[in-house]
């Protein structure tokens, strides 16, 4: 499955030269972070809004909206899916209150918001 992701992510790294009159990939990426954050945000909101009226299709859509821009903000970032797939590897099997725990205990995350 994340072989989809990865043709989408190649995609979009190949459009962040291109024409942002011709891609929207493009378009985005030229008008930086915050544009791309903002549209993270909208999306989030939508599959949110879709889940809470409970259709389906809708919610399988926005999602699918949700993880492409998501992606075009990794590579805005210089990541991948790769990124997050390895991260969530790492995760794998470790309940999600020890694995919250432990990253509010960590150093280097508090090191990596700044």
């Amino acid at each position: 499955m994340s072989d989809i992701l990865q043709r989408l992510a190649d995609v979009v790294e190949s459009r962040k030269s291109g024409d942002p009159e011709a891609s929207y990939v493009s378009r985005l990426l030229a008008r930086g972070e915050d544009a791309i954050l903002k549209k993270v945000g909208e999306e989030a909101t939508e599959t949110v809004m879709a889940a809470k009226d409970g259709n389906r299709l809708g919610i399988v859509r926005e999602t699918a909206d949700l993880w492409f821009h998501c992606l075009i903000m990794l590579a805005h970032y210089g990541l991948g899916p790769d990124d997050v797939l390895m991260e969530l590897r790492r995760r794998e099997g470790i309940s999600g209150i020890d694995e919250k725990t432990a990253r509010v205990n960590d150093p280097r995350t508090e090191a990596e918001r700044k």
